[in-house]
């Protein structure tokens, strides 16, 4: 297919990140995310987790990508490094406040963010969604969510942490259509985001889709993207354990790219490297020491569709 233009609203051009001080695997969400490796009590885990978000936002401004980088000085956020599941930016200058299942998630939402935002971008209004924490209703961002800003569509596996009904109100106000199937590893466990298992950018997605439990609704995702434009990756079990799914594609100086870890980069076999040069450069980031947490690159941007002012 024909590469779009260089400019796309898939792909943000600014990214807010979280650089923890005082690292740790959060126990509270290991429950249902199985991509998490528990902690080894390796002294310099907190240290080396640090020099990773320092290293990977300066390769994003190498880049030409505007970085936001907040510090997390506190103890009790050990996911704040995860910044996508607690809010969102969407052209049009609206931002959206997620509701979170772990109490200490909770705690991530941070005023001084949304106060950038409205400094340094144009915002018309925030929607907040926390308020359904009580009721038991979670959606936990765009780790929950895999959003099509072109055609509109959200991506969502089912889960603790993905509820219907949230999403569809999200999905009103914000005018995508939900696009929602069940998901698991070999063993049954669901997939916990459904940004570990798909990643969706302007002319091509990369998605597991062998563990989509539905042939039917499989069929119906692939050609709603092939439908969209793109082509479609088919990533394995072993290349969504090792976070192949989890990347987000970002507007450089030169370019676009697809900002991913290394870890997934080497998972990739040289066909599956060629098809996603052929429209954004991978760039390999190396956050093994995040990866332990259950999440990889993709979590920690919470990328930014808003209008500078």
């Amino acid at each position: 297919m024909t590469k779009r233009t260089t400019y796309s609203v898939q792909a943000p051009g600014a990214v807010v990140m979280v650089r923890p001080h005082h690292f740790t695997v959060n126990t509270e969400t290991a429950a249902d995310n199985s991509f998490q490796v528990m902690h080894d009590d390796d002294a310099d885990l907190a240290a080396i987790a640090y020099a990773e978000i320092t290293a990977t936002a300066r390769t994003l401004q190498d880049h030409g990508v505007t970085v936001h980088l907040f510090e997390d000085e506190g103890k009790v956020t050990p996911d704040s490094v995860f910044p996508n599941n607690w809010f969102s930016t969407h052209a049009g200058g609206h931002v959206a406040i997620y509701p979170m299942k772990a109490e200490s998630r909770r705690r991530e939402r941070r005023a001084d963010v949304i106060e950038m935002l409205k400094t340094r971008y144009r915002v018309q209004d925030i929607i907040d969604y926390s308020g359904l924490e009580p009721d038991g209703l979670f959606l936990e961002g765009t780790g929950a969510m895999v959003l099509d800003h072109i055609d509109r569509v959200a991506y969502a596996a089912r889960s603790d942490r993905t509820d219907p009904i949230a999403l569809e109100r999200f999905c009103t106000h914000f005018n995508f259509e939900p696009m929602v199937f069940d998901a698991c590893d070999e063993q049954g466990v669901p997939v916990y985001h459904t940004n570990v298992l798909m990643c969706v950018a302007t002319d091509f997605a990369m998605i597991g889709l062998d563990m989509i439990a539905s042939e039917r609704r499989r069929a119906e995702i692939v050609m709603r993207l092939k439908r969209s434009g793109r082509d479609v990756i088919a990533l394995t079990n072993d290349q969504i354990r090792r976070f192949a799914g989890n990347a987000l594609e970002l507007q450089g100086q030169s370019g676009r790219i697809l900002a991913l870890s290394a870890t997934a980069l080497a998972a990739l076999d040289r066909e599956q490297v060629k098809a996603i040069g052929a429209f954004a450069e991978p760039v390999a980031l190396n956050i093994q020491t995040i990866e332990k947490a259950g999440g990889s690159v993709r979590c920690t941007l919470a990328g930014i569709h808003l209008t500078c002012r």
